[in-house]
C-alpha cells in the first residue's frame, strides 16, 4: 500500500527556535534539521513528507489576519498534492489561527493537523518531537477531515481549542466540548464527535484588521471608553463584548447601554460572549441580558472568543449583508458552538 504524502508547514513559532542571549529566537533552515530529527527515530511509521518553511517567519505574538491569509493560500496551494497536512506555528495565537482555517477551509476532505512546541526541537529535552511525530500520523488518517490542534496528550477541534497554560506541556483544552482524541500508548479518537468529509470550498479572501473590536466588560466600565473604541475605528463592522454570567451586561449604565443600541441601529454585529470560561450565554435568562435580545445583539452560545472573532472576521470579508452575518454567527458552521 503506498504511503500517504503530508506537507509540513513551518510558519515560525516556539519549535523552531533556538537559544541565545536573549532569549529564544527564530532560526531559519528547519526543514534539514527536521529530517535528520525524524530519521533518528526512524521513517518506515511515518507518512512520506515534505517540509515548506515561510520565508517570513511569524512570530505568533506578531500574527495578524493578514498572516491567515498567508497559511490559507498556501494550504489552497498544494492541496491537491498531499493526503494531510502539518502546520507548525507559534502557540500564543496557535487557536486563532486553528478557527480561522476551519471557516476559510471548510468543508474538509483531509486533515489538517496545527501543533508548536513549547520547548524547541532544538533543545534534548522538548516536546517538539511528540507532538510532530503524533501530528504527521493524524495528518495521514481516513478519518479526521477538519482542523484540529495536536498538543500534548490532547486532539482538539480547532476552533473549540484555547490556550489555558503558558508553562505546561498540555497547553490547549476545550473547555465546552470533549476532546476528540487522547495520545497515549495509542491514538484513541472519537468517531462519534469527527466531523464528516465533504467536498472543498476553500475561501481565502483578504482580512480588514479593523473590521472586529473586542470590549471587555469590568465594575464600574466607563462608557467612554468604548465610546473611544468605536471614534477611532471607522471601518469597524462588529464588535465583541465579553460579559458576565451567562451573558449578563450592566444594564444601569444606560450610556454602555445606549451605545450598543446605537452600534447596532447603524449596522454593526455586536456579538456576546461570557467571560467565564465554561458554559454558554443565554440571553435573556435575566432581566439585563433580555435587554441585549431587544436592542438586536447576537448571544455567542458557547464560542470561544477566538472563534468568535475569526468567524467574523471570515464573515464579514465574505459577506455583505449585516444580517446575514448575525444569522451565521448563531449557526454552527465547522461545529464550534451548539445548535
Amino acid at each position: 500500500m503506498m504511503k500517504k504524502r503530508v506537507l509540513i508547514v513551518y510558519t515560525g513559532g516556539t519549535f523552531g527556535m533556538v537559544p541565545s542571549d536573549q532569549g529564544y529566537v527564530p532560526m531559519t533552515g528547519l526543514a534539514d534539521r527536521l529530517v535528520a530529527r525524524l530519521q533518528v527515530f526512524g521513517l518506515d511509521d511515518l507518512p512520506e513528507f515534505e517540509v515548506l518553511e515561510f520565508g517570513k517567519l511569524i512570530d505568533s505574538s506578531n500574527l495578524t489576519p493578514a498572516d491567515w491569509t498567508r497559511i490559507g493560500n498556501c494550504l489552497r496551494d498544494h492541496w491537491a498534492q498531499y493526503d494531510g497536512f502539518v502546520i507548525l506555528h507559534g502557540t500564543d495565537t496557535m487557536a486563532y489561527t486553528a478557527s480561522a482555517l476551519s471557516f476559510m477551509l471548510q468543508p474538509l476532505d483531509k486533515p489538517v493537523i496545527i501543533t508548536g512546541s513549547q520547548i524547541p526541537l532544538a533543545e534534548l529535552r522538548n516536546d517538539a518531537d511528540i507532538n510532530l511525530i503524533t501530528s504527521m500520523q493524524l495528518a495521514a488518517r481516513d478519518d479526521i477531515h477538519e482542523v484540529c490542534i495536536c498538543f500534548g496528550n490532547r486532539i482538539l477541534r480547532g476552533n473549540r481549542a484555547v490556550k489555558v497554560n503558558s508553562m505546561d506541556l498540555a497547553a490547549f483544552d476545550s473547555p465546552n466540548m470533549a476532546w476528540l482524541g487522547s495520545v497515549g500508548i495509542d491514538i484513541n479518537m472519537r468517531d462519534d464527535l469527527l466531523l464528516e468529509a465533504g467536498v472543498p470550498d476553500i475561501q481565502v479572501p483578504e482580512y480588514d484588521p479593523d473590521a472586529v473590536l473586542v470590549f471587555t466588560l469590568y465594575p464600574g466600565v466607563n462608557h467612554q471608553l468604548l465610546q473611544a473604541m468605536l471614534d477611532i475605528s471607522p471601518r469597524a463592522r462588529a464588535l465583541i463584548i465579553r460579559s458576565y454570567g451567562v451573558g449578563n451586561p450592566p444594564d444601569a449604565n444606560q450610556e454602555l447601554m445606549q451605545l450598543l443600541e446605537q452600534a447596532c441601529a447603524r449596522g454593526l454585529v455586536v456579538v456576546n460572549l461570557t467571560q467565564c470560561q465554561q458554559g454558554p450565554v443565554v440571553q435573556g435568562a435575566y432581566a439585563t441580558g433580555a435587554t441585549l435580545n431587544r436592542i438586536g445583539v447576537v448571544g455567542g452560545s458557547d464560542l470561544t472568543l477566538e472563534a468568535t472573532f475569526a468567524k467574523l472576521h471570515w464573515l464579514l470579508a465574505t459577506r455583505s449583508d449585516p444580517q446575514e452575518v448575525r444569522q451565521l454567527m448563531a449557526t454552527p458552521l465547522r461545529g464550534e458552538c451548539r445548535c
